[in-house]
């Protein structure tokens, strides 16, 4: 059975098509209408909708348009979920950090997870146990960085991030772009290694799942045993749709 899992995030619509448990089909940054196409073309049974950006009620119906099963709309604060969530205001919890933790407890059941999400924000959450979502960091996203130094200052420039995600980045900018560069990238690449040490101090055996837009550029930079998962997001959601759908 085909099922479907829709992602509205704050820069990207993605999309994850799934025959049974494996993702058969993903693709970022769709329009409606692409989407529309996709649901056409692939014919998936159940759907499920979560948004950080907007309400789902649109996207929902235009799924039940398409689909001949059940259509979920994903609430952190009131969707069942096959994990414990002990973050205290589930109601301000974004969807895309608690369908992550579902995702990543699926993947490594029984062991202690620490999720970095770099997308338009750095989240960093933590799932105890494989069973337990705790809840963690979020902090600016690296083009969230670029601007705000830009926008927030009279006179420095905007920077685009480079070309090549794996390239070095000078530790010593030689001029101003550079130094912003050095800033930016390898003070979130510190940054974020700085979390994964402190939470091996406290869970040893500690695994990190490496997932968003800009996880190509942390990948060759984060210390410990890494598993990069692109697709985590959608992954967790298929699982909230099964968990409830009975698939």
């Amino acid at each position: 059975m085909r099922t479907f899992a829709l992602d509205i995030g704050n820069t990207a619509v993605k999309y994850g098509c799934f025959e049974g448990n494996a993702l058969l089909e993903s693709e970022s940054g769709q329009t409606a209408a692409q989407i529309l196409a996709a649901l056409q073309r692939l014919r998936p049974t159940h759907g499920i909708v979560a948004s950080v950006a907007e309400p789902t009620g649109e996207w929902a119906a235009a799924l039940r348009q398409e689909l001949s099963g059940q259509v979920l709309e994903f609430s952190p604060a009131t969707t069942p979920l096959p994990l414990h969530n002990a973050y205290a205001t589930p109601h301000t919890l974004g969807a895309d950090r608690l369908a992550a933790a579902v995702g990543a407890a699926w993947l490594r059941p029984g062991h202690d997870t620490l999720i970095v999400d770099a997308g338009t924000a750095i989240k960093c959450d933590l799932v105890e146990g494989g069973h337990t979502f705790r809840g963690g960091s979020i902090a600016p996203g690296l083009r969230m960085r670029f601007e705000a130094l830009h926008k927030l200052t009279g006179r420095l420039p905007l920077v685009e991030m480079p070309a090549e995600a794996a390239a070095p980045i000078p530790l010593t900018g030689h001029d101003t772009q550079a130094a912003i560069r050095s800033g930016v990238l390898n003070g979130a690449a510190a940054e974020v290694n700085g979390f994964i040490a402190s939470y091996q101090q406290q869970f040893p055996q500690l695994g990190v799942v490496l997932a968003g837009g800009d996880a190509a550029f942390f990948q060759p930079r984060l210390k410990g045993l890494i598993f990069g998962i692109p697709e985590l997001v959608l992954i967790g959601l298929h699982r909230i749709l099964a968990y409830n759908v009975k698939l």
